[in-house]
């Protein structure tokens, strides 16, 4: 255990060399890190939320919100659905509650609705396992034609994870469109997002920006049917109404089926209008949107269409002329803020649910900085403490010991700072921790070398067989405690797992420090001195 071949020593020596030039960057100020040269590494440890200051956003899904979507959707397909030749006549179709119900008028084609109607249940992949799908909804259809459609408890919860998981990566895009650094989203349970935006400054603009669908859809005014009827309630099948997002607001007929909707986008940009110099959004549309576009647009010269965002009237302009370029505006009272975020949510794409604030919190930058100094106060004293306590037990192996825990530290920091990580008081907790348990593994060694000191072994045979025997029982608590990091890490949140992270990475570096950095400085030592007795 004690013969190191010359390449090991060189590794471990490359290893250590290595861990410091990972960490040093986090000395210095990021200007001065980015004019060093190509060669050296860069890269710095980001700091947690509760350490920078910054925003803390806790939302859930609407279910309610998306549940009336869906439905809503429904109607339309169930209207189609229909309407197929051969038709099949229905009353009374339309949104009940949590349901969607209609019925069938002509008592012979009950059979021919049922079929019809059964291929609405819209079976959902499972993605648990390769499970066998399961139906959005359940039909019930009863003797007198009325069918009913029903949300089923695992189509909804199916749904419900799903969205969480599509909303994550629309909020993702629209916090990395802001400039922040290393945001944290996450799940939290089933329904729940978890957004922390280290360093934001304007936190309001972060809760605008996430808060908001963004659902952009373009829908043809219905100027023929009667405003008066509507606002009471009586539209036309087929059409809403929407108010204008103006003080006092506007009410419009629409069609209810969109003519485009956000997806057919590939891009949105702010501006300037050519001719009132106001500020604009300027977009583009697909290939295919385009010409969908054009052809509604020729069709319909000398009729408003509306530009609509999450069910509000932006504006609705008159087709003056059919628009085949497959590129528009949206004008309104922007402001140049306003049209920048709307830029932002549109090419970052609509959220598919509402989602509503839970909790939220702002972490002051002040805050952070008593947190980083209290940290590092605790870190330096523990440190002290079990330099001084090695020594007075353990003479010149304890100094080796304390040598090998501050190899460790380094090794820590450079290993987070290689691979981005964020640290948090938690993790400052975890280092702190880790300082304790480096030399615990130490500790271990030691008394097993003294163990066979007493059992009359020689200086250098109690030496090579304590480390020898001492490894099974360090690596049994290590990889333990292992397991231990990366349960948290996995089902922790937030602070937890950033104590995971610097604990699971502690372990890893103080199994490396404590046979091989240890080791190899007791070897140098016990081959130069070839010492006769333990200096324990």
């Amino acid at each position: 255990m004690l013969y190191f071949a010359r390449w090991k020593i060189v590794a471990i020596l490359a290893v250590i060399l290595a861990g410091f030039a990972a960490m040093l960057p986090n000395f210095f100020p990021a200007s001065t890190v980015a004019e060093w040269p190509p060669f050296l590494p860069k890269r710095q440890i980001v700091l947690g939320l509760d350490l920078q200051g910054g925003a803390y956003l806790l939302y859930e899904v609407d279910r309610k919100d998306y549940e009336q979507k869906r439905l809503r959707t429904l109607v339309g397909e169930i209207r189609d659905t229909l309407r197929r030749e051969p038709r099949i006549g229905y009353t009374g179709l339309g949104v009940q509650g949590d349901a969607v119900q209609v019925r069938i008028r002509d008592s012979e084609r009950f059979e021919d609705a049922r079929q019809r109607l059964e291929e609405l249940r819209n079976p959902l992949t499972s993605t648990l396992m390769g499970g066998s799908p399961v139906d959005e909804f359940a039909v019930a259809m009863g003797t007198d034609g009325v069918a009913r459609f029903t949300f089923t408890e695992d189509g909804m919860a199916q749904r419900v994870r799903s969205i969480v998981d599509q909303s994550i990566e629309v909020i993702r895009r629209r916090v990395d469109e802001l400039g922040t650094t290393e945001p944290s989203i996450q799940r939290e349970g089933e329904d729940r997002i978890l957004v922390e935006a280290p360093g934001l400054q304007d936190p309001g603009r972060l809760k605008a920006l996430i808060g908001q669908t963004a659902a952009l859809t373009f829908h043809l005014v219905d100027v023929t049917s009667s405003m008066s009827d509507a606002l009471q309630g009586r539209s036309p099948p087929g059409t809403i109404l929407l108010n204008s997002v103006d003080d006092p607001p506007q009410p419009y007929i629409v069609e209810e089926t969109p003519l485009l909707t956000g997806e057919d986008l590939i891009d949105a940009q702010p501006s300037f209008d050519s001719n009132t110099n106001e500020p604009v959004v300027s977009f583009r549309l697909s290939t295919t949107g385009a010409r969908k576009f054009g052809t509604v647009t020729a069709q319909n010269v000398g009729r408003p269409f509306a530009i609509v965002l999450d069910d509000e009237v932006i504006s609705a302009p008159v087709i003056r002329e059919p628009i085949t370029g497959g590129a528009g505006q949206i004008s309104g009272s922007f402001t140049v803020e306003t049209a920048n975020d709307l830029s932002i949510l549109l090419r970052a794409g609509a959220l598919p649910a509402r989602l509503t604030i839970l909790e939220e919190r702002t972490v002051g930058p002040g805050l952070g900085a008593d947190s980083i100094r209290a940290g590092v106060i605790a870190a330096i004293v523990g440190a002290i403490a079990v330099i001084i306590f090695m020594i007075a037990v353990y003479g010149f192996l304890g100094v080796l010991a304390d040598i090998a825990v501050v190899v460790n530290v380094v090794l820590i920091l450079g290993v987070m700072s290689l691979l981005g990580a964020t640290l948090t008081l938690p993790g400052i907790a975890g280092i702190v921790l880790t300082i304790g348990m480096a030399v615990d593994s130490n500790v271990l060694i030691y008394e097993r070398i003294r163990e066979e000191a007493r059992a009359g072994r020689s200086a250098i045979s109690s030496i090579d067989t304590g480390f020898t025997r001492a490894l099974a029982t360090i690596l049994d608590a290590n990889i333990t405690t292992l397991i231990a990091a990366v349960v948290l890490f996995y089902l922790g949140s937030g602070p937890v797992r950033g104590f995971a992270v610097t604990l699971a990475i502690g372990i890893l570096t103080t199994i490396f420090t404590a046979f091989l950095v240890t080791r190899l400085m007791v070897a140098v030592w016990v081959r130069r001195t070839r010492p006769t007795a333990i200096p324990i």
